[in-house]
């Protein structure tokens, strides 16, 4: 049987793919029509482009991370014999975890951004119910946005508490990757 850190990063692994496919469900059906008709999508602001590329990068790799951990926990032994896999998971969790949390920065920062800038703009012209209207759409928008953003969060969490795991188990298991 396999130690009780391996279970964990198993299931802190399926936590982070479960997390990263949420946050592209929320992003990529996130989107609205204006008051003038002009529809808005996740994919006319670069950031959010970028927030789900980050997701998408990250649920890549832990789908393919998954097998093994699962073979992993179960047999005792790693499905490769050389020191491969736990370096794959000990550069593969840090590359992981620093790709999200540039998204996580990303995404909060344009949100809070926009969020701003739409109140500012709009509640100039606060009088009009049309503007009440496309204010308030343009801010669940962003909310929506956020909550995406927020789901990338708990998945960079879950990879960075990986990323001290398979450092433990590196370091405790081989001489490491620059040692001889």
């Amino acid at each position: 049987m396999a130690p009780k850190s391996v279970r964990i990063s198993c299931i802190l692994r399926l936590l982070t793919l479960g997390a990263l496919v949420a946050s592209i469900v929320v992003l990529v059906t996130n989107k609205f029509t204006s008051v003038n008709g002009g529809k808005t999508s996740f994919k006319d602001i670069i950031a959010y482009r970028y927030v789900l590329a980050t997701a998408c990068v990250g649920s890549l790799y832990m789908t393919i991370q998954i097998p093994f951990g699962v073979y992993y926990s179960f047999k005792g032994k790693r499905l490769i014999r050389n020191d491969f896999l736990p370096n794959l998971d000990f550069f593969g969790d840090k590359i992981v975890a620093f790709l999200l949390a540039t998204g996580v920065g990303a995404g909060f920062a344009v949100s809070f951004e926009l969020k701003r800038i739409v109140k500012e703009v709009l509640r100039k012209f606060a009088a009009s119910p049309l503007i009440q209207e496309q204010e308030s759409k343009s801010l669940k928008f962003l909310d929506r946005a956020n909550i995406a953003t927020g789901l990338l969060f708990l998945g960079f969490f879950c990879v960075a508490i990986l990323s001290v795991l398979s450092s433990i188990n590196r370091t405790s298991s081989s001489k490491g990757f620059f040692l001889g």
